[in-house]
């Protein structure tokens, strides 16, 4: 049973005839008399009476006729609402990113976004790392906002940020007025670093050096507790510069580059490639190129990759 014999059956209904209906429906009659014939077999009962060169609808028919005109009402129905849905879009998006993002970057995008997209509905999953990466992978999340590099082919990657790593001393600290450190700097030096991920693993490749000689006081998984620890003095931290900007402005924290070289990350927004993009979806890629990170992009394509 599918949809166009349901509308064959009634426009016979409709007609009360069935070569009429044929016309109407540009087949054969043959064809037409074909599809009723399947949708008796279908439903286990006579649909019409032939009453001479007349037609009546069956008992079941009557019924049937009901719900036909009742499933093509709901389809039209559907039409509708997917027409719509392209002039007024409406739904929900699910954006996986970590803690700071979710301060720093996500309020700005969505207050942006649903001036834009009022019907839209979206909310924000808390992951960190490789969870970000894993719940838009397994279309847990529609998008996901990440450090780059990652390296997962099935993911559309725009980079849409760049920014520096740095260490974080309160305003009075020794180290507060140099213009780089190195790592050999901070031993002796009480360190808060993250727990895990891609900041953390390369913190560790720049320390590697000194690795016996340094002292790891605490290893925390959100960067507003790291910038809180370092203000009570219990140590120095590592946070992205525009994670730390009203701090250090207000004077109450320092942020120094690391040496020789700064360390610079780059932040990306990721979908899957295979996956469909509603005009909403487009909407969000390009309201985050604009509002990220106070609208510093590195990219306006939302196809462009890593």
């Amino acid at each position: 049973m599918d949809l166009d014999q349901l509308h064959t059956f009634l426009e016979i209904v409709r007609l009360k005839s069935f070569s009429k209906a044929a016309q109407s429906c540009f087949r054969t009659q043959p064809a037409v008399s074909a599809q009723v014939r399947q949708l008796e077999q279908d439903l286990n009962a006579p649909l019409f009476e032939r009453l001479g060169t007349k037609i009546a609808l069956t008992p079941a028919g009557r019924i049937f006729a009901d719900y036909a005109e009742q499933i093509l009402d709901l389809r039209r129905r559907a039409q509708d609402s997917i027409n719509e849905l392209e002039r007024i879009p409406r739904g929900e998006l699910l954006m996986a990113a970590n803690e700071a993002t979710c301060i720093y970057v996500l309020p700005r995008v969505f207050s942006e976004f649903k001036k834009l997209f009022p019907n839209v509905q979206v909310h924000v999953d808390r992951s960190y790392g490789s969870r970000v990466v894993e719940a838009v992978v397994d279309n847990q999340a529609d998008f996901g906002i990440t450090q780059l590099p990652v390296k997962e082919k099935r993911l559309q990657i725009v980079k849409i940020h760049s920014d520096e790593i740095q260490a974080i001393v309160p305003a009075g600290h020794p180290l507060a007025n140099k213009k780089h450190i190195l790592a050999a700097d901070l031993v002796g030096e009480p360190l808060l670093l993250p727990k895990s991920g891609t900041t953390r693993s390369r913190l560790n490749a720049w320390m590697e050096l000194v690795e016996d000689q340094i002292s790891i006081s605490m290893e925390l998984d959100s960067t507003e507790m790291m910038k809180r620890f370092v203000l009570a003095g219990l140590g120095v931290s590592f946070v992205a510069e525009s994670h730390c900007r009203e701090e250090v402005a207000a004077k109450r924290l320092a942020a120094i580059s690391l040496g020789p070289d700064p360390m610079l990350r780059t932040i990306g927004l990721i979908y899957r490639r295979d996956k469909a993009l509603s005009k909403a979806a487009l909407g969000f890629i390009e309201v985050v190129l604009e509002n990220a990170f106070g609208g510093t992009r590195l990219s306006s394509r939302p196809a462009a990759e890593m």
